[in-house]
């Protein structure tokens, strides 16, 4: 009977820092900086075909639609362009000097209906029952703490509202990056494990990402 306590908490340990190697470039301002070029390449849109992610995502004028982990504000454009002037586009990161960028990107574009939040490893930080949409482009990866990140964005997501995924496949050609933690169909289980059902699934948005729609259980 003593062993049973010890047994429970080995799953909640299992959630620690999951994404430490994903992570490494990003725990200082210097690294930070790195990963800031990269997304800012004029290239990348070869690659990442932001108007057809936006596209998938089924956005219409007067939506709200957050982009997790946003960096450097990449998709806000495209977004704030999709759900028009009665619309509203949330950026949020973790990393305050990427939401700078973002903050000047969005002034540059005069991106009116877009607003920026700083959150948390473990919390969005959404308004409840706020988000139509919830897009994680690129990030999903990266969080530490999964579990306590899908129940924050279920609290934010309207009762009919979408969480999209849009990822690298684990085992794919280059240019896909080396630290992906999970393949498609592990996310699917993990996501599904906590909360969520799978609507639809796209198996190439781009070269090297798929895309899964959820919607909660």
């Amino acid at each position: 009977m003593r062993l049973l306590p010890i047994f429970l908490i080995v799953p909640l340990a299992a959630w620690s820092q999951v994404a430490t190697n994903a992570n490494k470039n990003y725990t200082t301002k210097e690294g930070r900086e790195g990963v800031a070029k990269n997304l800012a390449n004029p290239d990348r849109d070869k690659t990442q075909k932001p108007e057809a992610v936006t596209a998938a995502l089924d956005l219409r004028p007067g939506m709200t639609v957050v982009d997790i982990g946003t960096g450097i504000g990449y998709m806000l454009p495209y977004l704030s362009q999709a759900v028009g002037a009665s619309g509203k586009v949330l950026g949020e990161d973790i990393q305050s000097d990427f939401l700078d960028k973002a903050k000047a990107r969005v002034a540059t574009a005069k991106l009116v209906n877009v607003s920026l939040i700083l959150g948390t490893e473990t919390d969005p930080k959404l308004p409840a029952a706020s988000a139509d949409v919830e897009m994680i482009l690129d990030v999903y990866h990266h969080f530490d703490y999964p579990d306590k990140m899908l129940a924050a964005l279920s609290r934010g997501l309207k009762p009919n509202g979408h969480l999209v995924i849009v990822e690298y496949y684990k085992f794919n050609s280059p240019p896909g990056p080396d630290h992906i933690r999970l393949d498609r169909d592990d996310v699917v289980k993990e996501i599904g494990n906590n909360g969520f059902r799978l609507l639809s699934k796209n198996d190439h948005i781009t070269e090297n990402q798929y895309l899964l729609t959820f919607v909660r259980k």
